[in-house]
């Protein structure tokens, strides 16, 4: 049954041009997101559509609030990533900074499924993950070519709250004789300012599209360091060894797929800085996701969350500069 329909979003529609004097749209509130109120929508014409409105506190255990005018920068993400890689990002249909909603069209479940519930079900597609790193790289490419997007993205200080702060330096408090090295990796991040960011390039956020990679949520959209892009999504690959141990072979190729496609796509510094900077950023988001502010919810057993903590430790105190080495030292903790 139709749910009904919250009045900012409501607004938000009408501002956006979506919905005339008088018009409604019937839809549902999907679950799944902490940082957005997300809706499936069916307009007056017989569109498709979903509609966010970001929220100030995120809805996780710990205290974690963001500017809700993140909202801009994602709709901004959404059309420049359009313009560099068509059809790798839903289309957008408009944003209202007033009511803080975006308008993107709706992709079905049927034929975009989510990657994460793939990879949960141990489909570890290697060609897949590669693709996906051969398009964020490319989509960093294209924005790099046009530095005068920095301009567009002055969210320096909503990256850091939602980003830099939750993931690194909450971590640093969690692991005091770590917290000089998390802050120095956290304050490497921050002044390494390359090209447009997606913030968020997890698995959850990734549809797997007729046509190859569809990415979703770039409320974390900021100009600055491509190897959190590049890490951050590497990360979620070594966690599913854990929720999906069977499959842990077939993750780590997609480690391997991922990460040589994205480097094979640098096109806008030297491909050994980067990876040099995303293999020691790594092992901080690997650690964050058990002792950060938004720990993985499928990691509960204390045994496993030591594991991480284990390899997280040991690479945090001893750095490597190759993703491979990364890999190495989660798949010899893990036998994969």
């Amino acid at each position: 049954m139709p749910e009904p329909l919250p009045e900012a979003i409501a607004a938000g529609l009408a501002a956006m041009g979506l919905l005339r004097p008088g018009q409604r749209a019937q839809g549902e509130a999907l679950a799944g997101g902490v940082s957005s109120d997300i809706w499936r929508l069916t307009l007056p014409d017989g569109r498709d559509i979903c509609v966010k409105r970001a929220l100030p506190k995120l809805k996780v255990a710990a205290d974690w609030r963001a500017p809700v005018v993140r909202n801009i920068y994602e709709a901004r993400w959404l059309a420049k990533a359009d313009r560099a890689l068509p059809g790798a990002v839903p289309k957008l249909l408009g944003q209202d900074e007033a009511t803080g909603c975006l308008a993107m069209a709706f992709l079905s479940p049927e034929d975009h499924p989510v990657w994460k519930a793939r990879l949960r079900d141990g489909h570890a597609d290697a060609g897949f993950a590669a693709e996906v790193g051969r398009r964020i790289a490319a989509i960093h490419a294209h924005a790099a070519l046009h530095p005068a997007l920095a301009e567009a993205f002055p969210t320096d200080e909503i990256f850091h709250a939602i980003r830099l702060e939750p993931y690194l330096l909450a971590t640093a408090r969690a692991h005091p004789d770590l917290a000089s090295v998390l802050e120095d990796i956290a304050a490497i991040t921050a002044r390494s300012k390359r090209a447009l960011v997606h913030g968020d390039v997890s698995p959850k956020n990734i549809l797997c599209g007729p046509a190859g990679p569809v990415f979703l949520d770039a409320e974390c959209a900021w100009w600055g360091d491509p190897a959190f892009d590049l890490a951050f999504c590497l990360n979620h690959l070594l966690l599913k060894c854990l929720w999906a141990p069977k499959a842990s072979a077939g993750f780590m190729a997609c480690f391997e797929a991922l990460a040589g496609c994205f480097l094979a796509g640098i096109t806008w510094e030297a491909p050994d800085a980067l990876e040099a900077r995303a293999a020691r950023l790594l092992p901080g988001l690997f650690l964050a996701r058990v002792d950060g502010k938004s720990p993985v919810e499928y990691l509960t057993d204390e045994h496993d969350k030591n594991r991480v903590r284990r390899v997280a430790r040991a690479l945090l105190t001893r750095p490597e500069d190759r993703l491979l080495a990364v890999r190495a030292a989660w798949g010899e903790d893990i036998g994969a």
